[in-house]
């Protein structure tokens, strides 16, 4: 076999043939490739396959097969054995640099093209060579996708299974039910505090004067969006799949958007479903709609993206679903990325300070928002259910979000990090007895669903309101628990036979 391969490459370096489609495929395949599995989280889906397939396989591949035949024509003769030769290095390097840097990059255009004539000119006859090169980078990047793929097709997610009936619970009261996350919201108690030092009276007293229940010990399980929220939909602990590369939980934005515990109970009992959000985060790899509504269109997705994506209207759109009236019950999932966190990136970040004033900036124009919404629906809906919990807190206090891979000694930036807010309105300030059980994400909507439900058996099955951090730097790589259940404060690894 090695030596039929062996033959094969030597026949194809010495033949005099040009094998334009062999050329086109080798240029664009390892970019693709190489994107695709690095990226296959946010790209797995058939539509995505068949997008970067057609658009950086197949018409680089036209193109390559196009502009050798004008090659040949006699005006263009003296110049054909550059053009496959600067084909091969300016389509590889233009398709990495669209596929890695989005927007169009002038300065990398430019030195693709100056990369690809130097080699053209100087190297034309050793383009085979590279282009076996390619051939073999492709086969590296093949290797990690079908790791990928292998990951995805053996997954367990028995995790998920719940311990009791509570999918099929039967709500006996069914108030319209306003799930609201603002991003990285910090609790009550830990804006007072230094990092924060913020005055948060006007929005607290407003709360209170209508009638909503703050739960100032209540922290978040998990330290991203995608994680926490994964366990909020599903009310059970990931443990982030204890995958450190992921950080999230596999098909994260599946579960959300999708097909999950909380959404599906909601639509069982016959509520009419919205997802309202600021940002496209949620729906970039296109998952299938399950809210019966929401305020972003796929249309408007772009299938290549960096980032969150544009930022979405929220107060209008939340407005005209709320007037479409109030009769039928409502579940509303109402999602914005404000006050956030600190950058995300060393080299973004401004300095503790900086970062700091920043998030305060935003923490006003969050109050602003919630304040006008809540405003709304007390109008029209005063015996509304309005939970407002956020995903984790603001990491005020580190230079940027990521310093966390490394152990957090400091408490304070230990609650800046884990510390998030739940505040809730309950209908006709009748609140459930066993509401102080909330004091994590997994539990909030098992608790929820008891109260809507009259059935207090489902109390029964709460997870550990346990709070964990992913750390790459300084210790052994794992995820660690930083509260147990009982709100003491810990630092231990987990490992995964114990869960």
């Amino acid at each position: 076999m090695a030596k039929k391969t062996q033959n094969f490459i030597s026949k194809y370096i010495n033949s005099d043939k040009d094998f334009p489609v062999v050329a086109g495929i080798a240029a664009s395949l390892y970019p693709t490739l190489y994107y695709y599995s690095n990226n296959f989280s946010m790209l797995d889906t058939w539509v995505h396959f068949f997008y970067l397939m057609g658009m950086f396989v197949c018409i680089p591949v036209v193109v390559f097969v196009v502009i050798h035949k004008i090659s040949k024509l006699a005006v263009f003769s003296r110049y054909k054995k550059y053009v496959i030769p600067f084909l091969s290095v300016f389509v590889f390097f233009f398709i990495l640099k669209t596929l890695l840097y989005v927007p169009i990059e002038r300065k990398l255009i430019a030195y693709s093209i100056a990369a690809a004539g130097v080699f053209a000119f100087f190297l034309h006859k050793h383009v085979k060579k590279l282009i076996i090169l390619q051939y073999l980078m492709a086969l590296v990047a093949l290797f990690a996708l079908g790791k990928e793929l292998f990951y995805r097709i053996t997954y367990d997610d028995s995790w998920k299974d719940q311990p009791d009936a509570i999918e099929s619970v039967q709500f006996s009261k069914k108030p319209n039910v306003y799930f609201f996350e603002p991003d990285g919201y910090v609790g009550f108690k830990q804006l007072k505090e230094s990092p924060y030092n913020y005055d948060n009276t006007t929005f607290e007293n407003f709360l209170k004067s209508e009638d909503f229940k703050t739960y100032p010990d209540f922290r978040t399980n998990y330290i991203t969006t995608l994680a926490s929220n994964g366990a909020t939909f599903t009310m059970k602990h990931h443990y982030y799949d204890f995958n450190l590369d992921l950080e999230e939980v596999e098909e994260a934005q599946k579960i959300i958007i999708s097909d999950n515990p909380v959404l599906n109970i909601f639509k069982n009992n016959g509520y009419e479903t919205y997802f309202i959000s600021s940002s496209r985060y949620f729906m970039l790899n296109r998952p299938t709609l399950g809210y019966h509504h929401s305020n972003i269109d796929y249309a408007n997705i772009e299938y290549l993206h960096k980032g969150m994506g544009e930022r979405e209207p929220v107060l209008e759109p939340f407005t005209n679903f709320l007037n479409d009236g109030v009769e039928k019950p409502k579940f509303f999932f109402v999602q914005f990325l404000l006050p956030w966190h600190v950058s995300s990136l060393e080299h973004l970040s401004g300095g503790v300070e900086e970062e700091r004033k920043e998030y305060l900036k935003r923490m006003d124009e969050a109050n602003t928002m919630l304040t006008k919404m809540f405003t709304e629906i007390l109008e029209k809906d005063p015996n509304a259910l309005i939970v407002l919990m956020s995903d984790h807190g603001g990491y005020v206090g580190l230079t940027y979000t990521r310093e966390c891979y490394a152990p957090v000694e400091d408490p304070a930036l230990v609650n800046s990090i884990l510390k998030s807010n739940l505040t809730i309105h309950w209908p006709d300030n009748e609140i459930p007895e066993y509401d102080e059980q909330m004091d994590s994400p997994v539990n909030v909507f098992r608790i929820l669903f008891s109260y809507l439900s009259g059935n207090k058996e489902f109390t029964k099955n709460l997870q550990p309101d346990e709070s964990f951090i992913i750390h790459k730097k300084e210790v052994t790589p794992g995820v660690y628990k930083y509260y147990e259940d009982s709100g003491k404060r810990v630092f231990e690894k987990m490992e995964p036979q114990k869960q």
